[in-house]
């Protein structure tokens, strides 16, 4: 976890997991507050949005990518210059959530941090008679052996949606000054600018 005692005016925020585990569910539960059962193929998008906070500017951005391994390239990029991670996988299945594993090794790698700011999330919540991951199993994997920060959560049922969002900032040094932001994100987050079509690779570095 970051031990940065300066507080950041810019963050970004990643979301990295297998395709279908409800990246992009959980990123439009929390801008829109909708939810949508069909899926829907994602290359990158960036999400971005400034709060004014005490008086200070705080730009959040939240970078939704493919959980395609055809774009590692555009991954290795995405974890370079993004500041905490999301790791999400589906608690209906063990792929996913083996998945995270070698996810988590290649944030290590990249970052160079043995303990860059990372929260595990275990969606769907609310599948539990399709739940292929134990809870006990992914907390204690998560939070005993990588000392890494743990939620379940359901886009689809609005659960723990909200905290997996506060526990990436505060794990960025921006707890205090943002907590009442989240509160009111939907006021701040207009429809029809919250969600970018995906970008191709000429334009997903302009932003980067």
């Amino acid at each position: 976890m970051s031990l940065a005692v300066k507080e950041k005016n810019h963050v970004r925020l990643v979301f990295l997991g297998a395709a279908g585990v409800g990246k992009t569910a959980l990123i439009r539960r929390f801008l829109l507050d909708t939810f949508e059962s069909k899926h829907r193929r994602t290359v990158e998008e960036l999400h971005s949005k400034e709060y004014e906070v005490s008086g200070a500017t705080i730009k959040v951005e939240i970078l939704d990518t493919s959980g395609s391994y055809s774009f590692p390239a555009m991954r290795k990029l995405s974890i370079q210059n993004s500041d905490a991670f999301a790791l999400v996988y589906a608690v209906d299945d063990t792929e996913s959530f083996e998945n995270i594993k070698s996810l988590r090794e290649e944030i290590l790698e990249v970052k160079e941090d043995k303990s860059p700011p990372i929260v595990v999330v275990g969606n769907k919540a609310e599948a539990n008679r399709e739940r292929q991951v134990l809870t006990e199993d992914a907390l204690s994997l998560v939070e005993l052996d990588w000392n890494n920060r743990f939620l379940e959560a359901s886009a689809k049922e609005n659960e723990n949606v909200v905290e997996v969002f506060r526990e990436l900032l505060q794990q960025v040094n921006l707890p205090s000054r943002l907590s009442p932001a989240l509160r009111r994100r939907r006021e701040t987050f207009p429809k029809e600018n919250a969600l970018r079509p995906p970008m191709n690779k000429t334009n997903s570095c302009t932003v980067c």
